[in-house]
Order: C-alpha cells, then structure tokens, then sequence
C-alpha cells in the first residue's frame, strides 16, 4: 500500500493508526534515509499507546524500552550500526512480549520472525516544498505474513 504523508504531523499520525493495530509479539521495521520520518512515526505510535516518558531516536544506546502503564512495553531500535539477524538478536529483546519498532531494519528480520509490518518511507530531493517548508513523504507499506496480510486499516490515510 502507497501513502502519502504531506507533514510531521500526518507522519505522527500514522503512528497512532498504527498503535491501533499492534499488540505484544508484533515487530515494525521503518527504512529511509536520515529525517525521512522513522522517529516521528515512532513517537505518534508511543504517545498513542500511552509509554512514559519521551520517545527520541535511540542511535546511541542502539535499543531503548518505553514501559506503559497497561500493556507491552515499546521497544524502539535503531538498527543503522547492525549488520546482522545475529546482532539484532544479541540485543536481548523480549520480542513475544513487547511491541518492536526497528528503524534501519531492513535484512535483519532472518531466523527473528516470520511476520512483521515494514515501512519504506522516502524522503524526495529538490520535491515539492509546502509554504512551510515541508517535503511530503512517500510511504510504502508491506504485511509479511499472515498477521499483517489485511491492509485494510490504512484505507483512505495519506491518501
């Protein structure tokens, strides 16, 4: 499915479509180049599902866990320095127990899960810019396995 997302806003919102969606055990990857959008979506989807405290990229600690107060934790990955399944496994993550998004995760999913959400988003160079100086983004989203098989939730947003 093709969205097209005009601002941060529109990009945070998503987020929280998406919070809508997720439970424990379920694993998100977003892909695209440095501030196309991935950290944005991710603080909609953990203002949406209620984690405590602020939701920043987590480029230097690698994985950073956002309790909630009712229900599975966010855990929020930046994948950019990993260069294997291997690597993102030696995280320790409770991937059955928790909601995992992993920026840059792209070709780090084998022997992980079988089943994940993946968010291509692009960010144009020269594109259109809004009066406020805004690119919209071009996101493409893509169900693996029979979890994420039905789309149908994103029906008529960004469109």
């Amino acid at each position: 499915m093709l969205l097209t997302i005009a601002t941060p806003e529109e990009m945070g919102a998503l987020g929280a479509l998406l919070a809508a969606q997720v439970r424990a055990g379920d694993l998100v990857t977003l892909n695209g180049e440095l501030g196309a959008g991935k950290t944005t979506l991710t603080r909609g989807l953990g203002a949406a599902l209620g984690v405590r405290g602020a939701v920043t990229s987590p480029t230097f600690v690698l994985a950073r866990t956002h309790p909630r107060a009712d229900g599975a934790p966010l855990v929020h990955v930046d994948a950019y320095r990993l260069s294997s399944a291997i690597e993102l496994d030696d995280l320790d993550i409770d991937f059955p127990a928790s909601i995992v998004v992993v920026e840059w995760g792209e070709g780090l999913l084998d022997g992980i899960t079988d089943e994940w959400l993946q968010l291509d988003i692009v960010r144009p160079v020269g594109g259109v810019v809004s009066d406020d100086g805004v690119e919209a983004r071009t996101v493409t989203v893509t169900g693996h396995g029979s979890r994420w098989a039905d789309l149908g939730w994103l029906d008529g947003f960004g469109a």
